[in-house]
């Protein structure tokens, strides 16, 4: 999604009025933790630090700003901001600077190898929350490119990294690649998040391709994804276009591993049916039309990777950007389906599949999809456990 596309929606958003949403209680009673809960963003997205927050907030749109909403129910609710393109590490290190009050250290080894500064914004003066310790954890929930990035920084937070510890002298290490602070956080909940990469970009590249491809299909890939490319003062590795490709995606989760005492949930979802030849198609009503050009391609595509890595007919189902499959939890972590019942932490506990395109758990692009009731249902089950 395009910040000339929230331009737009936020236009859009002075003329039709938000739907009215019944006012879902806190459930107090059966909560045995009430945890700060921190929202990341996806590609390309924008949160409480961006002044176009107010204008067209990333989660709510049309419904009205989720974090406001939550507030009024009880929840301490954050919007994070992080970079639109930048790598899973670089939104990572960021996302640690706003939570802890600190200034962005990106890193010693990884600034020098992938050529950009080591130090950002310093966030010592605003920080995104308060009193962020292993007594008062935080809940992370990511969108789309967001559940990659929580997903790497759990992993810092709890291991930190090695490259970092040999690189730096040790008064000058931060204090996320230390390790040691995987307790800090109680639950992370990935929303229709490619976590094993996408093949959004190869159906790009086959619809550009394509001699036969329609004007509306090209114009599609233009807006979707120009924003997309990687940074030209950055490397390739070193952006959110390397990461969401499949042998990219498949590189960073090398370095993950499922943490044992932490709470995993994820929500796939899916807007396209499937026909009698087993090939899935957009759905006639529902998915952005921005979308169903991707959707198409998607949704009868086979092949391999550069890297050797087979999506076969199993990807094929999807939201209109990202493979239903790769939604729903690393390939090399363990799940299984939901069971509010027995929700047990180092496993990913799978939410059936949303009904909905890649944006309907934003609340929706220009479509209104209202979501404050879902969050306010995830949120009760997860201070229930």
């Amino acid at each position: 999604m395009t910040r000339i596309i929230s331009f737009f929606t936020a236009v859009l958003m002075f003329l039709i009025p938000a739907v009215n949403i019944p006012k879902t209680a806190l459930d107090t009673e059966n909560a045995n933790t009430q945890y700060t809960c921190v929202f990341v963003h996806g590609l390309s997205g924008w949160g409480e630090y961006d002044f176009y927050y107010r204008l067209a907030p990333y989660w709510g749109m049309f419904g009205g700003d989720l974090m406001r909403y939550l507030r009024a129910r009880g929840v301490d609710a954050h919007a994070a901001t992080v970079a639109p393109t930048a790598s899973a590490w670089d939104r990572a290190c960021e996302l640690y600077a706003q939570l802890t009050g600190t200034r962005i250290d990106y890193g010693a080894e990884h600034s020098e190898r992938c050529g950009h500064s080591r130090y950002g914004k310093d966030y010592s003066c605003v920080p995104l929350i308060k009193g962020w310790d292993a007594e008062n954890k935080i809940n992370l929930f990511g969108h789309s490119f967001g559940g990659a990035t929580i997903l790497l920084f759990a992993e810092l937070m709890a291991n930190g990294s090695d490259a970092e510890r040999e690189a730096t002298p040790a008064d000058e290490l931060s204090e996320l690649f230390k390790g040691g602070k995987g307790d800090w956080i109680y639950s992370l909940t990935a929303l229709s998040a490619p976590m094993n990469g996408t093949t959004a970009y190869n159906a790009q590249e086959d619809i550009e391709e394509d001699p036969e491809a329609t004007v509306e299909e090209r114009t599609d890939v233009a807006l979707i994804y120009t924003a997309t490319e990687y940074p030209s003062d950055r490397i390739k590795e070193d952006s959110a276009w390397y990461d969401l490709h499949i042998d990219g995606a498949l590189e960073l989760l090398e370095g993950i591993e499922t943490q044992s005492g932490l709470y995993y949930f994820s929500i796939p979802c899916c807007k396209t049916v499937q026909a009698v030849d087993g090939t899935w198609h957009a759905a006639k009503s529902g998915m952005e039309p921005l979308f169903r050009a991707s959707a198409e391609r998607m949704g009868s595509m086979t092949g391999v990777t550069p890297g050797g890595f087979v999506f076969d007919e199993s990807w094929q189902q999807n939201d209109g950007l990202v493979n239903t499959i790769s939604a729903r939890a690393p390939l090399n972590a363990p799940q299984r389906e939901l069971d509010r019942d027995d929700i047990q932490p180092g496993i990913w506990n799978v939410f059936p599949v949303y009904d909905g395109d890649h944006m309907s758990l934003q609340g929706g692009m220009l479509q209104n999809n209202p979501v404050r009731e879902l969050y306010m249902d995830i949120i009760n089950m997860i201070n229930s456990i």
